[in-house]
């Protein structure tokens, strides 16, 4: 038997079986890192999982791991979340990565307050775990944002633009800026191939429909579809370089589905390669840490590029991409803003030909992301040892 304290751990807004493979590797990554701490602080962690309805099969598994559903009946009835709140020690919120803003629809900021709130009502410690904070431009939403983030035992910023966002929402916070816990995502590197130049092409199902309305929805300064088939085009010009087209969400909308996005770009370019969907993140950075050269619209599909040291160049559609590489002082970057399409693919090409530089400057990051998750390691220790004791 363990002579071990036992403590459970609440990972609120995380994910099982998530087609967003970015957001599982925030839950792959933290369990990860959550079990560092434990170990660190002498206790023994279970698990109890909070997110939404997933259907795929999980990827997120074991014996001392338990998943509850969040819906509307789960949080009204008595024996629901608020019963399930009982047991924890602690309860570390994520908020899907990038969910802690008011830029999606009300009722999905109702549920990542709601949960935080009746969390904080219960006495149980809540931590929010390294996520983008805000943007919180409209009222009541900052005010609320600013209590949550006042109470909480903890705030962790995972780069520096949502550090200020939370210095100027809640001043009084304990907060910490860190580093996205998917740097710590486990993979098995694979083998570059000889004689060949893989290019691994992160296609976004969001970005070539539009967004989720349609009608460049993000005012990209850029033609997203027409700046891949560009670079397709491109590329496969030049010898010995082979075009892989990367999913990174499976979706059952089609307009955010990355595999639909690469279905429709493979029939109009056969000669590229149509990477099969992930059963897993780790499996998505398994393979992208084979190729030479990486581009990507899914922020954590660059992210498993750039942490398993495969030059990459991000393209932005919204300020999470600004902000983690800033703070990682990694320049490369097609910005949502300010480039139109011809100079994003002059851009994107001429990285290409200096991905060897990139590679380099990926490692002036280096004590920044071993900084950050050791950061974010000590403090879970140290809340760990309180909420056991």
């Amino acid at each position: 038997m363990s002579s071990l304290r036992p403590l459970r751990i609440g990972l609120l807004w995380h994910a099982v079986a998530n087609g967003n493979l970015g957001v599982g590797a925030l839950s792959v990554g933290n369990i990860a890192l959550c079990r560092a701490a434990a170990a660190r602080a002498g206790v023994e962690p279970r698990f109890t999982i909070f997110g939404p309805r997933e259907a795929a099969t999980p990827y997120v598994t074991g014996p001392d791991i338990e998943v509850r559903q969040i819906a509307g009946r789960y949080m009204l009835s008595p024996g629901g979340y608020r019963a399930d709140l009982k047991p924890l020690g602690i309860m570390l919120d994520i908020g899907a990565g990038d969910s802690f803003a008011d830029i999606y629809p009300d009722k999905r900021f109702a549920y990542i307050m709601a949960t935080k709130a009746l969390c904080l009502w219960s006495g149980t410690p809540l931590v929010l775990s390294p996520q983008t904070i805000g943007p919180f431009t409209r009222q009541p939403h900052k005010r609320m944002a600013a209590w949550a983030c006042a109470k909480a035992a903890a705030v962790f910023a995972r780069d520096p633009i949502s550090m200020q966002v939370l210095r100027e929402i809640a001043p009084t916070a304990n907060a910490f800026q860190v580093i996205d816990v998917a740097f710590a995502l486990p993979f098995d590197r694979q083998p570059k191939a000889i004689g060949k130049t893989r290019v691994g092409i992160n296609v976004s199902g969001l970005l070539m429909s539009g967004g989720y309305a349609g009608g460049n929805e993000y005012g990209l300064a850029f033609d997203y579809p027409a700046l891949n088939r560009r670079l397709i085009t491109a590329l496969l010009a030049m010898p010995d370089v082979e075009v892989h087209l990367i999913p990174h969400v499976n979706s059952v909308l089609p307009s955010d589905d990355d595999g639909r996005a690469c279905d429709q770009l493979h029939a109009e370019f056969p000669a590229t390669v149509r990477v099969p969907d992930f059963a897993s993140p780790s499996a998505a950075k398994s393979y992208i840490s084979g190729m030479d050269f990486v581009t990507g619209a899914r922020m954590h599909a660059t992210i498993a590029a750039y942490s398993a040291g495969v030059a990459v160049v991000p393209i932005s559609y919204s300020r999470k991409f600004e902000g983690l590489y800033r703070g990682l002082d990694y320049p490369w970057l097609v910005q949502a803003k300010g480039m139109d399409t011809d100079t994003a693919l002059v851009y994107l090409l001429d990285a290409f030909a200096r991905r060897d530089e990139l590679a380099r400057d990926i490692h002036r990051g280096d004590a920044v992301v071993a900084q950050g998750l050791e950061t974010y390691t000590a403090e879970l220790a140290a809340l760990f040892a309180a909420a056991a004791a």
